[in-house]
């Protein structure tokens, strides 16, 4: 054994599949090696080292051992910006307990304790980087799609357990400021990953998330139980927004299956949809609007009937953006509509919300409709019809954003986004200004989300407008005040 990840050798039939990818990414056998030992030691997995003529086997049909065929996933994911799963690169997958793979897992409470418990100290103690080891790989299609929609099946037996419970109500040693503590200290974590980005609390926000799943392992009674799971369904999505947030993609997913199933034990419908969209959001970035499209579907059906407007009209915007990335235009019209109109009833009807939905102001709201127009510029080949939508929309989402403080992220991730409409419009100058004051706060806050989509913005306009006096400028600036991505805590 050499220690890089070889393994059956079928030595007749080349693995067309790996092949594929491997020339559309442009790689060369040498590269492919050395980011899959790059990535090997980011994992811990150190015994790996891989050479060009490993490359070449796997090519010609042998198959790697673990790490390998998840590595591999994750670089052609990374590189495509869509889910490339093992198989569709030909490859095997070690079998794996549902506690660490697949999304496909048991709807019921003490399992759902456990499954948080046992995923939250694994990422806690095993993965210096979030990556859980070699375990995790992205779900996509029906196998992610289909398990969502239990999430409204009644848990088979629960009418018929009920009975069953003590008499007298069980009581465990967790007190009522205690609980409104863990309550308000979750609002915190929330307030910080706005203002700071996902790479600086998500490993506070996983420790509290650990915890939270011992305590509901103890008796309680059935109200306080419901409200423990409620802010582990909170800490979850959180967990999981803030690993989307700094990169760590299967991680993100994994915690935000876990939140729908902790939504789903604390009762809380319109909870679970804000988790469906948060995944909606995820397939999006990763290129699966069909997907995002099923899950914002499922959302908006479970929580029809409980949901705030502003809940809805956060609903209506995403299945905008689904729409929009589908490359059909009506119907992400009539979503933008239909968000504009429940966002303007919110305002009148004043109902209490939830923290997790204050998020989606009025800046949130123009913020992704200009999104959905700009995507429907990029899908209809560039159309400066729809850039031209897009401006006005996303001038008003960048000038309310930079009112606002707390939400320092999004308003980076808007400056952007108004770039890529210059861009999109032939007007460079404007979008490296646009771009500029981005970099500004990319600096300051610990988001791959917002480093990535700005190194993209600025490798279309090198692209479009190389010979630009603003873009050679803005390019050098770039590559030496943001070099690499900061790695995730």
């Amino acid at each position: 054994m050499d220690g890089s990840g070889a393994g059956t050798n079928t030595g007749k039939r080349p693995n067309e599949r790996l092949s594929s990818w491997f020339v559309r990414s442009g790689w060369s056998k040498g590269e492919l090696a050395r980011q899959v030992n790059r990535r090997a030691r980011q994992l811990g997995a150190h015994h790996i080292s891989t050479d060009t003529s490993r490359v070449r086997r796997w090519l010609d049909g042998e198959q790697p051992r673990e790490p390998i065929p998840r590595i591999l996933s994750e670089l052609f994911s990374e590189r495509f910006g869509s889910v490339i799963a093992i198989e569709d690169l030909g490859l095997r997958t070690a079998h794996q307990s549902p506690s660490v793979s697949g999304v496909d897992l048991p709807w019921a409470g003490p399992q759902t304790v456990s499954l948080l418990s046992e995923f939250s100290r694994s990422d806690l103690m095993l993965a210096r980087r979030g990556f859980l080891g070699t375990s995790l790989a992205l779900a996509a299609g029906p196998a992610l799609v289909e398990p969502m929609q239990r999430w409204l099946v009644p848990t088979p037996g629960a009418e018929l357990a009920r009975p069953e419970a003590p008499a007298a109500p069980r009581r465990g040693r967790l007190s009522r400021p205690e609980l409104e503590l863990l309550e308000s200290t979750t609002v915190m974590f929330r307030q910080w990953d706005a203002q700071c980005g996902g790479g600086l609390r998500r490993k506070a926000v996983v420790g509290q998330l650990h915890e939270v799943t011992d305590l509901l392992q103890e008796p309680h009674a059935e109200a306080t139980s419901r409200r423990l799971f409620k802010v582990a369904a909170e800490l979850a999505e959180l967990a999981g927004w803030m690993s989307y947030d700094v990169g760590l993609q299967p991680t993100a997913q994994k915690y935000f299956v876990l939140a729908l199933h902790a939504a789903k034990e604390a009762g809380d419908k319109p909870l679970g949809s804000y988790i469906l969209s948060s995944m909606s959001r995820q397939m999006i970035h990763l290129g699966r609007p069909d997907d995002a499209l099923e899950l914002i579907h499922l959302a908006q059906y479970g929580s029809r009937d409980c949901a705030t407007a502003r809940t809805q009209a956060m609903l209506y915007a995403m299945e905008a953006r689904a729409y929009a990335n589908m490359g059909q235009p009506s119907k992400c019209k009539r979503a933008v509509r239909m968000a504009e109109d429940t966002f303007a009833d919110a305002g009148i009807d004043a109902e209490p919300e939830p923290d997790w939905i204050r998020f989606f102001s009025e800046a949130e709201l123009n913020g992704e409709n200009a999104h959905s127009y700009r995507d429907l510029a990029y899908v209809a080949g560039r159309s400066p019809t729809y850039a031209s939508l897009a401006e006005p929309v996303m001038r008003r989402a960048v000038h309310l954003f930079g009112q606002d403080d707390e939400h320092q992220r999004s308003y980076a991730l808007n400056l952007i986004g108004m770039a890529t409409v210059h861009l999109l419009k032939k007007e460079p100058e404007q979008a490296t200004g646009l771009a500029s004051e981005a970099l500004t706060i990319a600096r300051r806050v610990r988001s791959e989300r917002v480093n990535t989509r700005l190194r993209k913005t600025v490798d279309t306009a090198a692209r479009d407008f190389g010979d630009v006096a603003e873009v050679v400028h803005l390019t050098d600036k770039l590559t030496a005040q943001l070099p690499e991505a900061a790695e995730a805590v």
